[in-house]
């Protein structure tokens, strides 16, 4: 391996300015396609496609619709609907909706459709018509309260008009490609055009207009990510600041934030050539490049001041940190990116996309911080007046190295590890307790007070139905709608789901049908009741259309609809547990009640594969960073000294989940993985050292010290810089980022002590023969 590194050594040393220019080429040209790099967000990126769930979900797709729905709630702010102005724009809303690109056009419905009827008994047996008449004039109170009467005899409200009559719905599914162009559906331009053209152009001091649904919401969240920049932006600035302070010397400072700044600029380069865009979920991954880039960047700037300052040149001082930090700094970043690659194994396209972008940012890391810097900093001039500045500065800090290096010694290491089982223990206990999937009403991403939100709230507080709902697929012959048999089992399987905690209501093909029946004998109640007779029962489902979306073409599938009061973790898992213990005693051969369409049905199917995931991705990322120690320090005893404190963060990154409420969801099952990416440079910068020097027989605690002397600072300092860094965060308008931030947060700091304070502890104790 020496040999290897010193012929690399010469190779690149001897070929600076071609280095250069490689560098600098593709630099530019990437920086050319990064350019390119567009936001990029999709309904079925979100999807475990292979989970059960979502296989029968894609299997009636077609005669179903998608669960991405798209609700639009238009409410009058003085008084109740039936006015002019409210009638006149909630006409525009509908036709406006109809003809966005990317809405299918067949399932836009509102007291508008066509499809929206009503039907009445009368003396000759049924009447009826659409709810708005063709010659209805919005200006005619006589036009208005008939709409109103017809409205009644519809039954829909709580669907299509809210209960206290304020406000009315128009309702759309979308496709999944775009119509015009073939190409898949542009998620962001859509919900601009949601905002703009719906919101933007209607919404008034007498009208409001609510917008609620996947596109609607994953565009909001691609509107604060925006922020990000922003973040970045404070991040790179306190980050200069910081590492100035650091080394005195603006050259180097801008040079690690440089070699950084270029890694992250390679990744969205090399993103756009790949073919992919940047979701709005993984906007966080280019800092998180960044981040390791300047944890790598100061280690190699710090080397290089300390060989200078002991009378070395610049060329021989960077030749010596490259030597000396290659096989560290490359197993760290090793580590990290096959920690990051262990997320391919997670069926969900969102969390597929980030493994590649965060693996491929940390891949290209080796190239920036570990090649290009060295270089760079080959060329630059130390003064003498900087070497003065840090003449004195080894022996000052060595009183503090010696302080800290007594976390090695024997009566320390053992309350140092007591203290740890303890909080170990302590973080088990309450990581147990976190809970798959989002743990509270409305979009996790966002905050509580955004539009958004507070657009879901309203629509769950006045209508019966919203965007969370689930469709149990009931799956029979052809005609099984025409059976007593099977429409009872409906019947009844819906009534018990209607009495679970959570379901706000529930129709089916089989409830609409015993309306029907009683309204074929004179709207008596005591008739709303399945008939046994087969030719009563195909009257009664005559009359119910399958745009209603309750019946297939051939009627061999027929939905069980049930809408829920919010999409919380411990509701879906009642719901779904609850549909898998009743439906066993109806099910035959013939009749099958499948899990699950509709976006619960997606959100159900997501927490399943999560739950699935986390286990076997914790044990990829630990083994992958337990291999890589092994193979580079040759001993089981310093692998498990890097590796305990990192487990333990985790599990106590775990236990900060469940005070801060925060589920494990798509889009923080990755948070852990990346934690550990992140930490583990700590620790093997520290212990590659101290490896060496216990090989030679020194003992633990002049090993540590002589560890700490050489890479203490820059382990001090990066922990805390990038803390800071992050902790701004908590300021951002997306609630996700200031969750990350505060994980994040923690676990710098804390994977910082860990390699700080327990690994020497460790280290104590597994080399305690060395005294």
């Amino acid at each position: 391996m020496s040999n290897i590194i010193k012929f690399l050594e010469s190779l690149i040393f001897r070929n600076r300015i071609v280095v250069l220019l490689v560098f600098l080429v593709a630099t530019v040209f990437l920086g050319y396609q990064s350019s390119q790099l567009r936001l990029d967000a999709g309904f079925t990126k979100n999807i475990p496609l292979n989970h059960e769930y979502m296989q029968n979900y894609m299997k009636h797709v077609n005669d179903f619709g998608g669960a991405n729905s798209i609700l639009v709630s238009v409410c009058d702010t003085d008084g109740d609907i039936f006015n002019q102005n409210f009638f006149d724009t909630l006409k525009d809303v509908h036709d406006q909706l109809f003809f966005i690109n990317g809405v299918d056009r067949s399932l836009v419905k509102s007291l508008f459709s066509s499809s929206t009827r009503f039907t009445e008994i009368v003396e000759g047996g049924f009447a009826g018509g659409p709810v708005i008449p063709a010659d209805f004039n919005s200006s005619e109170q006589r036009g208005l309260d008939k709409v109103s009467s017809n409205i009644e005899k519809a039954g829909i409200v709580g669907s299509l008009v809210s209960d206290d009559y304020q406000c009315a719905m128009v309702t759309a599914k979308l496709l999944d490609l775009d119509p015009e162009s073939g190409e898949k559906l542009d998620t962001l331009a859509l919900a601009d055009q949601l905002e703009t053209q719906l919101r933007g152009q209607f919404e008034s001091d007498d009208i409001s207009i609510h917008i609620i649904g996947f596109a609607k919401m994953i565009g909001d969240v691609a509107n604060g990510a925006k922020d990000v920049l922003v973040f970045f932006a404070i991040a790179i600035a306190i980050t200069a600041v910081l590492v100035y302070f650091f080394c005195k010397s603006l050259m180097l400072t801008v040079l690690p934030l440089l070699c950084s700044i270029i890694a992250v600029i390679w990744q969205m380069g090399l993103l756009t050539l790949l073919g992919f865009g940047l979701d709005p979920m993984s906007i966080l991954v280019p800092f998180l490049v960044f981040a390791i880039g300047i944890s790598h960047g100061v280690q190699m700037i710090n080397s290089v001041g300390k060989e200078v300052t002991k009378g070395s040149t610049s060329f021989n001082a960077a030749k010596l940190a490259f030597t000396t930090l290659l096989i560290p700094g490359g197993v760290a970043l090793l580590s990290d990116t096959i920690g990051f690659m262990t997320l391919l194994v997670i069926d969900i396209g969102i969390i597929r996309e980030l493994a590649i972008t965060a693996s491929m940012g940390v891949a290209v890391i080796i190239l920036t911080n570990l090649l290009l810097l060295p270089v760079l900093m080959s060329f630059v001039k130390f003064s003498d007046k900087y070497k003065k500045k840090f003449a004195g500065k080894e022996d000052r800090a060595d009183r503090f190295w010696d302080w800290i290096a007594a976390c090695s010694s024997p009566k320390v290491a053992v309350v140092i590890l007591v203290v740890t089982a303890v909080l170990f223990g302590f973080g088990w206990m309450q990581a147990q307790k976190m809970k798959i999937g989002d743990l509270h009403a409305g979009a996790p991403a966002l905050h509580e007070s955004s539009r958004y939100n507070q657009d879901t709230f309203l629509i769950t507080d006045k209508y019966e139905i919203s965007t969370d709902y689930l469709s149990i697929l009931v799956e029979a012959t052809k005609d099984a709608c025409t059976s007593y048999d099977v429409m009872n089992a409906i019947d009844e399987l819906q009534w018990r789901m209607s009495n679970i905690e959570g379901v706000q209501s529930a129709v089916s093909l089989a409830s609409v049908a015993k309306i029907i029946n009683a309204g074929y004998n004179e709207g008596n109640a005591k008739w709303r009741v399945l008939p046994r007779n087969q030719q009563t029962l195909v009257q009664d489902i005559a009359r119910v259309d399958t745009s209603s979306g309750l019946l297939n073409g051939d009627c061999s599938v027929m939905p069980i609809i049930l809408f829920m009061k919010d999409h919380k973790a411990e509701t879906i898992n009642r719901v779904v547990e609850a549909v898998k213990e009743y439906r066993v005693d109806f099910e035959t051969p013939e009749l099958q009640f499948k899990l699950a369409s509709g976006p619960i049905g997606v959100m159900a199917a997501q927490n399943e594969a999560v739950d699935e995931s986390q286990n076997p991705m914790m044990l990829y990322v630990f083994g992958a960073v337990i291999l890589l120690c092994l193979i580079s320090f040759k001993s089981l005893r310093a692998t498990l000294a890097v590796v305990i404190p990192l487990y333990v963060v985790s599990v106590l990154a775990q236990a900060l989940m469940t005070y801060l409420q925060i589920g494990l969801t798509v889009s923080t099952l990755p948070v852990i993985a990346l934690g550990v990416g992140i930490g583990v440079d700590y620790g093997i910068y520290i212990l590659s050292t101290m490896n060496h020097k216990l090989k030679a027989g020194m003992p633990v605690r002049q090993a540590y010290f002589e560890a700490l002397k050489e890479r203490g600072s820059a382990v001090l300092f990066t922990g805390a810089t990038l803390a800071v860094g992050v902790s701004t965060w908590v300021f951002s308008s997306l609630k996700f980022q200031m969750d990350m931030g505060i994980l994040l947060t923690f676990m710098f700091i804390v994977n910082m002590m860990g390699a700080i304070i327990v690994l020497p502890a460790l280290a104590s104790v597994f080399w305690r023969k060395q005294k």
